[in-house]
């Protein structure tokens, strides 16, 4: 890790500078010179009602993504602080077979839901939702073959991965993980739907989603819905929903250009590791919970991958019970600045 981690910034100290001159020689589509980009969120939190405080560098994360032919692109990315955690995310290499229809190998999310991929760059609220989060947060490593519908703007992706964690690709497996999605963009209507099979234990479990999204002008809202269910009645099934919109207006703030106002309401029922004892009584570490977040985000916005957001998020949670949750599961108030470059 510590050699990647090296070689990572050494590949994105030696293309920064050079990075102008390859993409005026080559332009944009072919280059050796790699492009380099790069995320940074600090936060301040606050427990409301737990009165604890907290400082956080969230993410530190470092891309590099190029196309070396006309056919054949590749991505690299790392997060350096998450939460004070080292990880590699993603590394893959893609290949177009013929016009719309490209294969892609190495480690990546799989293709199943619209919110679990964003990342923190092109997150509306400080803190993901909770089917992003809890219920499907799934990189792997396998294969993905993906089509775009020359004659109709659908797209089609399917990938068969290993089942195990992403930190081990050496284990040989008696059984693999599949995910699928389909999306179809209609003037300014996009649908999307698929399914995913995961078998990270000795349980498989199967998920189902569906997401309606609509933007107009300075407004976009959205809506995702996904089901997840256990083989063998072995856990009890899990639904989680995500509801939010999003305004922007632009403004003249100092270096301020945009502001942006942001609304949501999102839930879950049980999931992950709930189960039946024997006696048949629920048995959960994760109680059924719904949660409404409200915020605001002044930017500075010079390009798509160049901006600074100042975002101020308020969390307020809602459970079923009386459960005992921790400050992470309780209402807070978040601000965070955000840096892209």
């Amino acid at each position: 890790m510590n050699k990647f981690i090296t070689s990572l910034l050494t590949i994105a100290c030696a293309a920064l500078p050079l990075a102008p001159e390859a993409s005026a020689a080559t332009g944009d589509s072919i280059s050796y010179i790699p492009k380099v980009h790069g995320t940074l969120r600090g936060r301040f939190e606050v427990a409301t009602r737990h009165g604890d405080y907290r400082f956080q560098l969230r993410n530190a994360r470092v891309s590099l993504a190029g196309n070396i032919a006309p056919a054949i692109d590749y991505f690299l990315q790392a997060d350096f602080c998450d939460r004070g955690s080292i990880k590699f995310l993603d590394g893959w290499v893609r290949m177009k077979i013929t016009d719309g229809v490209a294969i892609q190998a190495g480690q990546f999310r799989m293709p199943f839901g619209v919110d679990p991929f964003r990342g923190p760059h092109t997150y509306f609220f400080a803190n993901r939702s909770f089917l992003g989060n809890q219920v499907c947060n799934y990189r792997a490593v396998g294969g993905k073959i993906s089509y775009a519908v020359p004659s109709i703007p659908l797209t089609v992706e399917a990938g068969v991965f290993n089942p195990g964690k992403i930190g081990d690709h050496t284990p040989w497996n008696s059984s693999l993980a599949y995910a699928a999605k389909a999306t179809y963009t209609i003037h300014n209507v996009k649908l999307s739907a698929g399914m995913m099979s995961i078998s990270p234990d000795s349980v498989r479990s199967n998920l189902i989603y569906g997401c309606l999204s609509w933007s107009a002008g300075r407004w976009i809202v959205e809506g995702e819905y996904m089901y997840k269910h256990y083989t063998h009645s072995r856990h009890v099934p899990a639904h989680a929903y995500n509801i939010f919109a999003d305004y922007h207006m632009p403004i003249k703030a100092g270096f301020f250009n945009r502001l942006s106002f942001q609304g949501r309401f999102d839930g879950m029922t049980s999931h992950s590791s709930c189960r039946r004892s024997d006696s048949g009584h629920l048995m959960t570490d994760h109680p059924r919970r719904n949660r409404i977040t409200v915020g605001s985000t002044i930017s500075y916005i010079r390009t798509k991958n160049m901006f600074l957001d100042l975002r101020v998020n308020y969390e307020k949670y809602f459970y079923s019970s009386h459960a005992t949750v921790n400050p992470d599961s309780d209402d807070k108030a978040v601000v965070e600045l955000v840096l892209r470059f």
